[in-house]
């Protein structure tokens, strides 16, 4: 009697189990009950950064005598999109590749740069003169140390976070590099536009980054094959 009590009660927990899976239910070609994989979504809109940081003003040096250097302006409109928390399955091995962040002009281009973790990221000198990338950051100190023109140097973020790079000739010279631990993020274009593809249903906090810091976030649901918009504003 006690063993069958305790069959039955087994027999409860597991139909409990059933009845809350996250995934609706099919019969496989065993009669057993598996899982339909959702079809993803995506988000996209706009960041609106209403006040725009100021580039740090440029040292002359001795040697130019007056002589302007012509330099890119700093692209300062550009922020970072992210989900706050990654959906299940984000963890999977991915190949995090190979980024650039070049030195022209005296100027950091991109000057903001997101990656996943494990990426390497080159510094190629394209400029005529000599360059030290260098950082302090908690998720990644390094120095480069002086190399010129023509030459290029690589480092590998292997944690999280934000990176603020710097050259240690030329103190004008700053940029981001934002390291995530999954794929879903996205720097915007010069006009705040963004998309982040294959994002699996659910509902998520969706952060906006602008230089330095998260500056706002919003929560959004995300439904089966299907894009939401989202407008956000830095003010």
């Amino acid at each position: 009697m006690r063993t069958f009590l305790l069959v039955a009660a087994v027999a409860a927990s597991n139909a409990a189990v059933l009845t809350v899976a996250p995934a609706p239910l099919a019969e496989s070609g065993g009669g057993q009950a598996v899982s339909r994989p959702q079809t993803p979504g995506a988000i996209r809109g706009r960041l609106d950064v209403r006040r725009i940081a100021r580039p740090v003003e440029r040292r002359p040096e001795v040697a130019e005598s007056g002589r302007i250097v012509a330099r890119e302006p700093e692209d300062l409109r550009r922020g970072v999109i992210y989900l706050d928390a990654a959906p299940r399955g984000a963890f999977e091995e991915r190949d995090a590749g190979r980024a650039t962040l070049d030195q022209r002009n005296e100027t950091f281009v991109p000057h903001v740069l997101a990656v996943m973790v494990g990426t390497v990221v080159d510094f190629p000198n394209s400029d005529r003169t000599y360059h030290n990338v260098f950082s302090l950051s908690k998720p990644k100190r390094f120095d480069l140390g002086r190399y010129a023109a023509g030459r290029s140097k690589s480092v590998r973020f292997d944690r999280p976070g934000v990176v603020r790079v710097f050259c240690d000739i030329h103190s004008h010279m700053n940029a981001f590099v934002l390291v995530f631990n999954h794929p879903f993020f996205d720097v915007t274009d010069p006009d705040g536009r963004f998309r982040i593809d294959n994002v699996p249903p659910g509902t998520y906090t969706v952060v906006g980054w602008y230089e330095g810091e998260a500056q706002t976030s919003r929560s959004v649901t995300v439904t089966a094959n299907a894009v939401v918009d989202v407008e956000m504003v830095v003010q």
